[in-house]
């Protein structure tokens, strides 16, 4: 069974005032102490206003939330004992001025990017799943892209930026696809094709390194992964387990389909920006472009086909019932967008959103 795993990133909001603050060193620092000396389970963001956490190497979904939790409560102990919330949110509900983290690489990129990269105060959660080799990896980007923009409607959980309502679900599909190297891929081919674009990218200076290539799904830089990148971080810890469920079931399906030989599906760029669009605006409230059909359907239809074309993966794995279960519950409830449109709409506006977000983001 491919092993797989989840990068997290979070806003860190005061405890006194619904603002950010620039808490991270101390965050980071204190999770320290709290591993007795040894490095934490915290790391530091591209700003000061954000932490990260990444899970170990999972087998099951039951392992992966359970570790999930257990990094989750760490990181909120030590925004706690520094003064700060944690807050699950794409993008920041409330205007803030961002600080960057101290360090040469991120100096070089706000020097690089200017305010593309000073706004970028943007969460989202990162799904890596092992793969066995390069080539293979790479057929599997070929093969999985058509269904990114569903699972970004799923995970969509930025409505609010900057005190207002953008009218989108995942205002962080937005901003993150001002940079150069963001969005939507053509296949690849194999290794030596993804390595000479990248190669090429960062020659150029749309990156200023291989860190910075931005594509919603990519090879991993430092692990022998392939890491999806199109989900918001999510509040509900199942939604971001359901998420990594779906993202490994959409690598094992696409490297078996790769192993037999099968063709890469033929889809444009600009049609794959187009639907992730279309994901980002409305998430699961409005229609999505189906893979199967190149037109639109509802999103229930779509993500119903979605959880159809893994199944076979997500029967292997033993997570058929608990995908199906989650994606019920999203229909039901509704997305991380949603919850925080209705915190808002009940009368608590930026504050209440803030403070039903920080609740739910460490409800197991």
């Amino acid at each position: 069974m491919r092993t797989f795993g989840v990068e997290e990133e979070f806003l860190l909001l005061s405890k006194a005032r619904s603002e950010l603050r620039p808490e991270a060193d101390d965050v980071v620092e204190e999770s320290d102490r709290s591993a007795g000396g040894g490095r934490g389970d915290v790391e530091h963001e591209l700003m000061q206003e954000q932490a990260e956490i990444g899970s170990v190497p999972c087998a099951t979904s039951a392992e992966l939330r359970s570790d999930l939790v257990r990094l989750r409560s760490n990181l909120a102990d030590a925004a706690t004992a520094e003064g700060v919330r944690v807050l699950a949110s794409g993008v920041s509900p409330v205007p803030v001025e961002t600080t960057t983290t101290d360090s040469d690489r991120y100096r070089r990129m706000i020097n690089a990017f200017a305010l593309v990269a000073r706004q970028q105060a943007t969460c989202g959660q990162h799904v890596h799943v092992s793969v066995e080799s390069r080539n293979e990896g790479v057929g599997v980007l070929d093969r999985i892209a058509p269904w990114l923009p569903v699972v970004r409607a799923l995970a969509a959980n930025s409505p609010y930026w900057q005190g207002a309502d953008t009218g989108y679900a995942s205002y962080r599909t937005i901003l993150w696809g001002q940079w150069p190297t963001a969005g939507p891929t053509p296949p690849f081919r194999n290794a030596a094709g993804y390595d000479g674009i990248v190669a090429e990218l960062i020659a150029s200076g749309a990156a200023v390194d291989d860190g910075m290539i931005y594509f919603d799904a990519r090879l991993s830089a430092n692990y022998p992964t392939v890491e999806i990148r199109v989900a918001d971080v999510c509040t509900n810890l199942d939604d971001a387990v359901l998420v990594a469920v779906l993202g490994r079931g959409l690598v094992e399906t696409a490297a078996a389909s790769w192993r037999c030989g099968d063709a890469a599906p033929d889809v444009r760029p600009e049609l794959l920006r187009a639907a992730s669009w279309r994901a980002a605006r409305w998430g699961l409230t409005g229609s999505l472009w189906d893979p199967t059909t190149r037109a639109l359907a509802t999103a229930s239809e779509v993500l119903d086909r979605l959880v159809d074309h893994v199944g076979a993966a997500l029967r292997a794995s033993g997570d058929e019932d608990f995908a199906r279960e989650q994606v019920e519950r999203i229909g039901r409830d509704g997305t991380g967008a949603e919850q925080q449109r209705r915190a808002f709409g009940a009368g608590g506006g930026i504050d209440g959103v803030l403070d039903d977000v920080v609740a739910r983001t460490t409800q197991w």
